[in-house]
């Protein structure tokens, strides 16, 4: 189990009575991953949680190029869980442009974060290849990388160092056509330099450069 004590310490306890204390402690929420689909005019967003400490909740967030960011919902969160937790969200907007969503993650003591941005296009245009975008890039410690595909296919997302050297594995899972994928890298334990992002799914295969500037 682990304990928030404050904004950069956490305790963590494990087997045999072993207490670790973590400074510079991780977030008490780890998104896995945040995605958008649109069926029928309908946006369809979906997130997972791997771990969380102290959640609230989700308020979910949307706006387009004529608007700023507006509460749209509250998804009420798990407070404290060590397994996977899945959640979704349904918006209808009105209009035929692109949206963007994102999520607001709120503690119980009321201090929160922000998600990535995924968009949705409901103008039904799909992309002719694999589309990759990240912000910020550069980046230090952290970007979010959002993908989508011109056709639905299993896919895996791996990020490797310069001299093409495999450093892990992001995602890998199947990703439906008109989904935006959402997903966060830490470059917490990395130095500096040109990353790669590699993603294949079926036929294809793209990759995308990131800069980790510490």
């Amino acid at each position: 189990s682990a304990a928030l004590i404050d904004g950069s310490t956490t305790l963590v306890a494990g087997y045999a009575g072993t207490i670790i204390k973590s400074s510079n402690a991780p977030l008490p929420v780890e998104l896995v991953s945040f995605t958008a689909t649109v069926r029928n005019n309908t946006v369809n967003l979906n997130w997972e949680t791997a771990t969380e400490v102290d959640n609230y909740g989700f308020e979910i967030e949307r706006k387009d190029k004529n608007s700023t960011w507006t509460k749209i919902g509250f998804i009420e969160g798990h407070s404290t869980s060590n397994s996977p937790k899945y959640y979704s969200f349904s918006d209808n907007p009105t209009g035929s442009s692109k949206y963007s969503y994102r999520l607001k993650q709120i503690d119980n003591d009321g201090k929160f974060e922000y998600s990535g941005i995924v968009e949705v296009d409901l103008s039904g245009m799909l992309p002719k290849d694999i589309e990759i975008k990240n912000f910020p890039n550069p980046f230090n410690p952290e970007t979010n990388i959002n993908i989508k595909l011109p056709e639905t296919a299993e896919t895996t997302v791996e990020l490797y160092n310069s001299t093409g050297e495999k450093i892990f594995t992001i995602y890998k899972g199947k990703l439906d056509v008109g989904t935006t994928l959402s997903l966060k890298v830490d470059g917490s334990n990395l130095p500096s330099g040109v990353y790669l992002i590699n993603v294949s799914a079926g036929k294809y295969r793209k990759t995308h450069k990131i800069l980790l500037m510490k």
